[in-house]
């Protein structure tokens, strides 16, 4: 047995205080002789020894009172054989294993991951019950359930090795939930092993109340204990590709990444990168700031008609997350789309022009009633000041955005009911005496991040004299000093759309100047060329069925592999995959214990802490403590409870009362 709070029990000389104060009362009243003394004592002395007993009774539940009250402050935890003893066998035994690939962490002190640990101890449990339990397990990876012959055989199994997967702990239960109804099982535990990463568990899902109320409306009893392998670990860095651009300048193509590099400790320093491009390595640095940054990086790559490439860094606390796997396709045009009737047209062509081969080419020019007829196939960003799109346009523009399109709107200055995707216009906003300022932006992603070198665009020099609000919810990129947004974000499909609420007219705003507005509308000019790459990219779990149809072959490994668990880049006669682990997983927040609780509100539930020098699985039994001590304080209080009153003799009123009765 260990405690959480051991500090407590340096108080244990306290459980003899009810000694002291008996002692102390004994030393208070020292007996005188008097006349009737004698009469009184032959009375009692044939329930003397009976008192003693009562007494020393009573002593001793006040002192184990004051026990069990100093264990309950401690917060005692038990393991083993212990931690699982106060339910008797299930009939079934349900172990979902987290392997996604935080649970590859490893922990500190130790060369184990935190999904090795895991398996240990649910299998050091699991082979008490199981001759008792059928046991089944199921992994984050499939979530099919499968039936364990022998607890040691799970260490071994595939279902239990580690994978470049995310968890989605909610769908594990509902496949718990789904096996328990189909089997008719009886009285069942599920236990469950994981990292209680926040990205993994979801607990604003509104599937949690959904799962909990089915348990509590099966006919048998369900018992739920959760392992949280939350010990402290080794320091982690992870990578990942963001954004990725081909383009073509002149005579030279280069592909541009945006890599965003995150640490589980802030360390300012250079970060070690290996990069791979068709199998050729080269050493880079890159300068880390904080514990999240993203790195701009740019690839010369001549006139390759399209390769793969990989970046990866120095080994640290979790291997399954220093690798980063990207593929450029053909060299293919890129081009801007003006949607205008103002006199900005041509400032919106040159801002939105496009390097090629031939030189830079202008955006091309419509005005809205030609939109619907218009070819979107080579655009790769749709910048729109007019009327908000309505039929045929608006659906066309929704195709281009989930395509992985880029599509930016600038107001009229006219406020208007229509929506697209939930946002719009309101009324036009003119600055009284000072113009409105700008007060934040996001320096790290999107248009407005620091360039390359990490300069700030100057956004804290403009100044703007008339705006339109944004109707609509979206993620703020910058705002003014009073909260009202310049420029919002919403993801759609593989797409973004953006609303900035000022003009480059010298009537609204210095946007015009070009230092802001420009390098926004290249920077979405470029990014928007994801959308001719969405055939071959996709993440671990995310893979088609068409797909999964074909025989990929590794292009590091020259072996086959599993798309579904493994990341790397795939080929397929002609065609290319590129397969990464989710970005969620690149998230290193977890669930407080807590809220995990209240997850399970209403169910009998335990949570077991993982220790790491402890071979047990830990798990509080404060509340038997509390329990036992309420119940020796209603022992002890029946004990010294008030006699009933002496009644005299009716018949003889002379005679004593019987004492010792």
């Amino acid at each position: 047995m260990s405690f959480i709070q051991e500090s407590i029990l340096l108080g244990l000389p306290l459980i003899l205080l009810p000694v002291v104060i008996h002692l102390i009362n004994r030393m208070r009243h020292k007996p005188k002789m008097w006349g009737a003394m004698q009469f009184l004592l032959a009375a009692t002395r044939s329930s003397t020894s009976h008192s003693k007993i009562k007494n020393w009774l009573i002593l001793a539940l006040r002192m184990l009172a004051v026990l069990m009250l100093l264990l309950f402050l401690s917060r005692p935890l038990v393991g083993g054989w212990m931690g699982w003893a106060f339910g008797g066998a299930p009939d079934v035994i349900m172990l979902l294993v987290d392997r996604s690939a935080s649970m590859e962490s490893r922990i500190s002190g130790s060369n184990k991951s935190r999904r090795e640990f895991a398996i240990e101890m649910i299998v050091d449990a699991a082979e008490k019950f199981e001759n008792k339990s059928n046991l089944v397990l199921i992994d984050s990876a499939t979530r099919k359930p499968q039936d364990i012959a022998t607890a040691s055989s799970i260490i071994e199994l595939p279902d239990t090795q580690p994978s470049d997967t995310a968890a989605d702990i909610p769908a594990m239960f509902q496949s718990a939930l789904e096996w328990l109804i189909d089997n008719q099982a009886g009285t069942a535990e599920i236990w469950i092993a994981s990292d209680l990463q926040a990205t993994n568990w979801i607990p604003d899902d509104a599937r949690w109340k959904t799962l909990v109320a089915s348990i509590k409306s099966l006919k048998q009893e369900v018992r739920i204990r959760l392992l949280a392998t939350t010990q402290d670990s080794q320091t982690n860095t992870s990578i990942s590709v963001s954004e990725l651009a081909r383009l073509q300048s002149n005579e030279t193509g280069e592909v541009r990444l945006a890599v965003d590099i995150k640490r589980t400790k802030i360390n300012n320093d250079i970060e070690s990168i290996k990069q791979t491009i068709n199998g050729a390595t080269t050493e880079l640095e890159a300068k880390v700031k904080g514990q999240s940054t993203r790195w701009r990086h740019r690839i010369e790559i001549g006139e390759q008609s399209g390769g793969w490439g990989k970046l990866e860094i120095s080994a640290d606390g979790n291997p399954q997350d220093n690798i980063t796997y990207f593929r450029y396709s053909d060299n293919h045009p890129i081009e801007g789309l003006v949607i205008t009737e103002s006199p900005l047209s041509s400032l919106w062509q040159a801002a939105a022009s496009a390097d090629n081969s031939a030189g830079r080419k202008p955006a091309k020019l419509l005005v809205p009633s030609e939109f619907a007829e218009s070819d979107l196939r080579d655009a790769t960003l749709v910048v729109w000041h007019a009327s908000l799109p309505e039929g045929d346009a608006a659906s066309a523009l929704r195709n281009f955005i989930n395509e992985g399109g880029r599509l930016v709107f600038f107001p009229t200055g006219e406020s208007t009911t229509v929506r697209f995707f939930g946002l719009g216009w309101g009324e036009k906003q003119n600055a009284e005496k000072d113009p409105f300022k700008i007060g934040r932006w996001d320096e790290n992603q999107g248009p407005l991040a620091n360039t390359d070198e990490g300069l700030l665009l100057p956004l804290n020099q403009l100044t703007v004299k008339q705006r339109q609000q944004i109707i609509g919810q979206a993620a703020v990129l910058a705002a003014f000093e009073d909260g009202q947004a310049l420029l919002t974000r919403q993801t759609i499909g593989l797409g973004e759309v953006y609303f900035c609420s000022t003009l480059p007219l010298l009537t609204w705003s210095e946007l015009g100047d070009g230092l802001v507005v420009v390098p926004m509308l290249q920077r979405l000019l470029a990014s928007g060329s994801s959308r001719f790459q969405r055939n071959f990219m996709s993440e671990t779990g995310k893979v088609s069925a068409g797909d999964m149809q074909l025989e990929w072959t590794s292009v590091e490994t020259g072996q086959r592999g599993d798309l579904q668990i493994e990341a790397g880049v795939y080929k397929s006669a002609d065609r290319w995959l590129v397969v990464n682990r989710p970005a969620n997983e690149n998230e290193f927040q977890r669930v407080e214990d807590e809220a995990v609780a209240a997850l399970f509100s209403g169910l009998s539930f335990r949570l077991f802490q993982a220790q790491r020098d402890n071979t047990s699985l830990q798990s509080e039994i404060w509340d038997k403590f509390l329990f036992l001590m309420l119940i020796v304080l209603l022992v002890e209080a029946w004990l010294i409870r008030p006699k009933s009153s002496l009644k005299l003799d009716e018949t003889n009123p002379n005679t004593l009362p019987n004492i010792a009765s």
